[in-house]
C-alpha cells in the first residue's frame, strides 16, 4: 500500500466521490448541502495550500481509502485547526491497516507544512486516533450534536 496526494491520483475522484455518497448521505446525498465532487476536486488542486487529499493505493492501483487535511470542519468553531477529514476506507479494506496508514500521512503532511497541532472531530471517540497517540482535547457542538475533538501534538511542546 502507498498514501498519495490526491493531486497525483485523479482517476480515484470517482470512486471516492461514490463512497462519500454512501458513507455520508445527508452531507453528500440528494438534498445535501455537500458536493462531493466539489469537495475532492479542491482537496487535489496542489500540494502546498490547504486543503490536500490523500488517497491510498494498493500495488494495482485499487482505491483502497481517503483522509484530508483542511482549514477548518466539524469543531472548527473552537478556533483551532487544521483538522483531519474526510477520513474514509473502503468497506471491502476496513481492519487491515489503511486508516492507520492514512492518518500517519495526514500527520506526515501537516508537519511539512509547519503546523504544531492536527485536530478531528469524531462522533463518537475514535480509538484508531487513541491508538495512534492523539490526545482528547474537548468536546463542540457541531451539525446539532456533540462531537470529541482529538489533536496530534506534531511538534514537541
Amino acid at each position: 500500500m502507498v498514501v498519495v496526494p490526491l493531486v497525483d491520483a485523479p482517476a480515484a475522484r470517482s470512486i471516492l466521490a461514490r463512497w462519500f455518497v454512501a458513507a455520508w448521505p445527508s452531507w453528500y446525498g440528494p438534498g445535501g448541502r455537500g458536493d462531493a465532487q466539489a469537495d475532492l476536486a479542491a482537496a487535489a488542486r496542489c500540494r502546498m495550500t490547504l486543503p490536500i487529499g490523500l488517497v491510498a493505493l494498493d500495488e494495482d492501483g485499487t482505491v483502497l481509502g481517503t483522509a484530508t487535511i483542511k482549514a477548518d470542519g466539524a469543531g472548527s468553531e473552537t478556533g483551532v485547526g487544521p483538522w483531519l477529514g474526510a477520513l474514509l476506507v473502503g468497506e471491502a479494506h476496513r481492519g487491515h491497516g489503511v486508516g492507520a496508514a492514512l492518518v500517519a500521512a495526514a500527520e506526515a503532511e501537516a508537519r511539512r507544512l509547519g503546523f504544531p497541532d492536527l485536530y478531528a472531530s469524531v462522533i463518537p471517540t475514535r480509538t484508531l486516533l487513541s491508538r495512534a497517540g492523539w490526545e482528547f482535547a474537548g468536546s463542540a457542538g457541531s451539525f446539532g450534536r456533540p462531537l470529541a475533538i482529538w489533536r496530534r501534538r506534531l511538534t514537541p511542546g
